[in-house]
């Protein structure tokens, strides 16, 4: 299944990519709302290449911002429904990008922001080959409505360690479903850790850069940073 997903890219400082980081942005935005972190990254992973895919969706009414599924916040299966619809694309993309670096799924990491964070995890967690990481910056492990998190540990094919970075004074995506995410991962034998920024709301903090450059640094079996 070829990709049509395309989105800003950095190369690696090093020039040759030893490791692959995809970033999967919110709703409402584009990959350029994320690509720059990579900058920051870029001393601690100098061999990595960056991208940062646009969603395949324009919102409805508005000229600019994409989703990976539309929201309405009124269905409770949307979630559900929207991360299913979405993940073959996805996998789709990754699955070039990897081809195109010459790299095995051991070197690919996935980092996510809220919506983009539900993709991330649903498709790590089933692809055929774990990734080498997930960092996932104020999001949820989204599970089917009803079903309960029982119904995830049938689903998994690859356990990836996952980071969840959540802001304690998240409006938009409550702290809530930090604890959720984390127990539900954790009950499923998969190794997570979280970190949670104080005094932030829906978006990412320095510390939580920070916490997620390390993380995956070591994923990635690099050299702490001096």
């Amino acid at each position: 299944m070829a990709s049509s997903l395309t989105g800003p890219r950095l190369a690696p400082r090093s020039r040759a990519a030893k490791q692959l980081v995809v970033f999967l942005h919110g709703y409402g935005a584009d990959g350029n709302d994320l690509i720059e972190i990579g900058r920051q990254w870029q001393p601690w992973l100098p061999d990595a290449a960056f991208v940062a895919p646009n969603a395949p969706e324009l919102i409805p009414g508005q000229p600019m911002g994409r989703q990976w599924f539309s929201l309405t916040f009124r269905d409770p299966h949307e979630r559900w429904r929207g991360v299913n619809h979405a993940a073959p694309g996805l996998d789709a993309f990754l699955d070039a990008e990897l081809e195109g670096h010459g790299l095995p799924p051991s070197k690919l990491a996935l980092v996510g922001f809220s919506q983009g964070t539900m993709m991330a995890l649903h498709v790590a967690l089933r692809r055929p080959h774990p990734v080498a990481a997930v960092v996932g910056f104020s999001g949820m492990l989204v599970v089917e409505e009803g079903a309960g998190v029982e119904s995830l540990r049938p689903a998994i094919r690859a356990r990836p360690p996952i980071l969840l970075v959540h802001g304690d004074q998240d409006d938009l995506i409550p702290i809530e479903a930090l604890f959720f995410s984390g127990e539900a991962l954790a009950a499923a034998e998969l190794p997570v850790e979280w970190h949670l920024s104080a005094g932030i709301g829906h978006g990412i903090d320095a510390g939580g850069l920070r916490h997620g450059g390390l993380f995956l640094a070591r994923a990635f079996g690099l050299p702490f940073p001096k």
